[in-house]
Formats: C-alpha cells, sequence, structure tokens
C-alpha cells in the first residue's frame, strides 16, 4: 500500500489541491493527491467525487451509472 502521507509531503500541489477538493468523504486518505485519487477510482472502475455535482458527490456512490445520472 502506497505512503499517501509520504507523498502528500512530496507534492508541489497539495495546497491548491487540498483547497479546490470537494470530496466529504473525511476518512480518504488520497485527498490532495489528485493523481492518486484519479488512479485509485479508475482502478476500481468508478468516477473520482470532483466530478459529481454537489448532491451527487454526497452519495458516495462513485459508480458510472451514478455520475451518468448526476449529469442528467
Amino acid at each position: 500500500m502506497p505512503d499517501f502521507e509520504k507523498m502528500k509531503k512530496g507534492c508541489p500541489n497539495l495546497q491548491a489541491n487540498q483547497a479546490s477538493c470537494t470530496c466529504t468523504y473525511s476518512s480518504c486518505d488520497k485527498q490532495g493527491l489528485c493523481c492518486q485519487c484519479v488512479a485509485y477510482h479508475r482502478r476500481m472502475r468508478q468516477i473520482p467525487g470532483c466530478f459529481f455535482s454537489p448532491a451527487g458527490e454526497r452519495t458516495y456512490d462513485r459508480s458510472y451509472a451514478k455520475f451518468c445520472g448526476d449529469c442528467s
């Protein structure tokens, strides 16, 4: 398992990423590490929360189907 705390210390964009992160999943260890977040959700066949509307993001359902429904 990657050491996300170590990655956060080396990320030059961490503060800007955290400032614009819309994910409300407070225990996520990838917040601010957008590249790791996208890679994780892609591996899980999901869409990252920042692509959803605020209401859609709060459901924590990151499925493709939920995303398509959130867009309409």
